[in-house]
């Protein structure tokens, strides 16, 4: 079942309709995968071979920045390089792993496990919570792709993100599989 026209030969691509179909049933890729789709949509296909950027590291050259937080709090010379690699971190990828940064396990593992409940919720559930407005007027929000309408390709993902700080968001402010997760850490937060 193809949700969208994923004809490669399709002479007139309206890659822009095509986005906003896809961002109107607020249920993201999840909601694709959920429909049983059995081609990938146009829009999340690279473009052909001759124009990518060749300069670009083969797969087996690249390797995930890792960030040690070991010592930042006792010694300002490290904090300062940690501060210089998480800043080419960015720069450079966008991303990066953290080790040694003090998150009990336990804590890590009901963040996963909130995080799953959430997406494998009822689309019609999930749906409440999906919106492009980044005004923080809402505390957690739901979208597929931040840069959906800007980025060349879109990402095969989906995302939320949640501020927790000034203000921790109230319990009706957040999903019900993330309450308890979110809830323990801004306790942990405030006692800390």
């Amino acid at each position: 079942m193809a949700l969208f026209s994923t004809s490669p030969c399709t002479p007139e691509y309206d890659r822009r309709a095509e986005l906003t179909a896809f961002d109107e049933t607020k249920t993201g890729v999840k909601g694709l995968v959920d429909a049983g789709i059995t081609d990938v949509p146009r829009m999340f296909r690279l473009p052909s071979p001759e124009n990518l950027n060749s300069n670009q590291p083969s797969h087996s050259e690249l390797s995930l920045p890792t960030i040690d937080l070991e010592g930042i709090n006792e010694d300002p010379i490290r904090r300062k390089e940690v501060i210089e690699k998480v800043k080419d971190a960015f720069e450079t990828w966008g991303f990066f792993q953290i080790v040694n940064h003090g998150i009990p396990d336990s804590m890590l593992e009901e963040m996963k496990k909130g995080v799953l409940g959430f997406f494998e919720q009822d689309s019609e559930v999930k749906k409440q919570w999906y919106t492009r407005d980044r005004s923080g007027k809402r505390k957690f929000v739901h979208h597929s792709n931040f840069d959906l309408y800007t980025a060349a390709v879109t990402n095969w993902r989906d995302s939320f993100f949640c501020t927790m700080a000034p203000d921790t968001p109230q319990p009706d402010e957040l999903p019900s599989p993330c309450r308890y997760a979110f809830q323990s850490i801004s306790v942990k937060k405030m006692v800390s």
